[in-house]
């Protein structure tokens, strides 16, 4: 098959048009997020309330994820994603009328819960839609470069349209109407988005993506992993604008910050599509090492653009694990309870959020931005170094898992001839 008329396969479409709304929708959000905590820091002056709406956002898929992620599996995923997409809307939609720190928290709390669905259920997704064994990777990669872009380009158009119309409202506004776009998107697409379903294979509840993740060691492992991660670098999240600070770069500093780290995580992110699964763990394990270095240049950075520049690597080197991440948890998990711990995956990774975030005011208080960021690389660095094992992973015949039934993976990585 030429590689034209593999560009232009229905399955290559679907993705692309996946990619596509997660940028439009994704960019959307980053912009309503950004001017949500630049108004919740500029009206109530409290890194406490700043934590509290980065746990209400960033935060809220430790608790409710697991259940999100079973609609995936139990419902047809495409209509789960659409509801999810429409009922996120409105909440946004209802933002733009909001007049208080208060009301705009719960309201962004409202629009968290309600996006759920549609991650674990697009993630879970992408292996049905790509029919081919050989294009996960490149599609772990396109939907992770359009995540990140809107991660890098929505903190900046934020931030312009905050200055530009002056009220946070109208940017809350124009997010809705990218979900909007992003729903219409998302009803374009025709492919398959979970295998057939077998009766009684979904056994187990919302608990089964949990134990899943728990009995297969390579998940467990990757787990524990970013949960010391994200000790650290949540911390860091809070730490940014008080950085920027540091270096007396105001607010267009601020911005830059993510955007860098944006940047680089779309680069990273591009890069991943010539991972093989063979190659996946080398790049989880060396792009967890990138980051930590990466966050110890943010923390003994002297000058703002070393800092900047430290987090365009640190960026980098979060796209390519996220990609990595991404392949191994799919091929490793059957499709009946792929979307449950996708969800528990996730809601381990809230969990470190969660801690990290109640302790991000108080610890940035005591010891300030740069310390704040060496210890998000000392969590980082140990992160690590709990990965490393899984570059001993051999990949041998019949590792894969059941599609009929959930049942542990053995401690191996699948390769393209043993994906049916």
């Amino acid at each position: 098959m030429s590689t034209t008329s593999r560009r232009q396969t229905p399955a290559r479409r679907a993705v692309r048009r996946i990619a596509a709304g997660r940028l439009i929708s994704v960019t959307g959000g980053a912009a309503a997020y950004t001017a949500l905590n630049f108004t919740i820091c500029h009206e109530t002056h409290s890194a406490s309330m700043q934590a509290l709406s980065l746990l209400l956002t960033f935060g809220v898929a430790g608790i409710l994820g697991p259940f999100a992620g079973a609609l995936g599996d139990r419902f047809d995923r495409r209509r789960v994603m659409v509801i999810s997409e429409a009922v996120a809307a409105a909440f946004f939609a209802a933002m733009a009328f909001a007049r208080t720190p208060g009301l705009l928290i719960a309201l962004a709390f409202g629009s968290a819960i309600a996006e759920l669905p549609f991650y674990s259920a697009s993630r879970a997704a992408i292996p049905s839609l790509v029919e081919r064994e050989e294009d996960l990777a490149w599609a772990n990669s396109l939907v992770t470069v359009g995540v990140h872009s809107g991660i890098a380009l929505g903190p900046v158009i934020g931030g312009v349209l905050l200055g530009v119309l002056g009220a946070p409202q109208w940017v809350f506004a124009i997010n809705a109407l990218s979900f909007f776009v992003s729903l219409l998107i998302t009803l374009s697409v025709r492919g398959r988005f979970q295998d057939e379903r077998v009766p009684g294979q979904d056994d187990g509840g919302i608990a089964a993506g949990l134990t899943f993740l728990w009995r297969d060691r390579v998940l467990r492992t990757m787990s524990l992993a970013w949960l010391v991660f994200l000790l650290g670098m949540g911390m860091g999240m809070v730490a940014d604008a008080p950085l920027a600070d540091s270096f007396d770069a105001g607010g267009m500093g601020f911005g830059l910050l993510i955007a860098c780290w944006g940047i680089g995580s779309v680069v990273g992110s591009a890069a991943g599509r010539w991972m093989t699964a063979r190659s996946e763990p080398r790049w989880l394990v060396g792009g967890a090492f990138g980051v930590a270095i990466a966050a110890f240049g943010v923390g003994f950075a002297p000058v703002f653009p070393f800092a900047l520049g430290a987090l365009l690597v640190m960026g980098t080197s979060d796209g390519l694990t996220i990609v990595a991440e991404n392949g191994i948890m799919q091929r490793r998990t059957p499709d009946a309870v792929r979307s449950r711990t996708m969800a528990a995956f996730e809601a381990v990774l809230s969990a470190g959020l969660v801690v990290a975030y109640l302790l991000a005011g108080p610890v940035r208080n005591a010891v300030g931005p740069h310390v704040v960021y060496r210890i998000a690389g000392i969590s980082a660095l140990a992160a690590a170094v709990v990965l490393v094992p899984l570059l001993r992973l051999r990949a041998v015949a019949g590792a894969e898992p059941s599609r009929a039934e959930p049942v542990p993976a053995p401690d191996v990585l699948l390769t393209p001839e043993h994906v049916s």
